[in-house]
């Protein structure tokens, strides 16, 4: 388990560090003063759908470890007794075995 939880922090780090350098991408794409041709348009869909990716991505290990986590929660003792059993029911009697016949 936590292998599992170590695993899912790693992939988060990573989607997190991807999320920054896209975002960091684009934000230099983005520049007030630079202008925006033909060639920088392809360049800032690519960068909007890797963004795009990275956060899905990092939202889907963030639900897997909160749901790992949230099912390692303790359950609370229950409050009532637990039903008492049913005496067990005894075997019906076994024939005796017949003496085999002499010849």
């Amino acid at each position: 388990m936590l292998s599992a939880l170590l695993g899912m922090h790693e992939g988060l780090a990573l989607a997190e560090r991807s999320i920054d350098v896209h975002r960091d991408h684009l934000a230099r794409l983005l520049h007030p003063e630079r202008q925006i041709g033909p060639h920088e348009v392809s360049h800032l869909l690519d960068g909007a759908r890797r963004l795009a990716e990275a956060v899905a991505v990092r939202d889907v290990h963030a639900k897997s470890a909160a749901a790992v986590l949230q099912s390692l929660a303790r359950v609370p003792a229950p409050t009532h007794a637990p039903p008492a059993c049913s005496p067990p029911v005894p075997a019906p009697p076994v024939a005796a075995p017949s003496p085999a016949h002499s010849r």
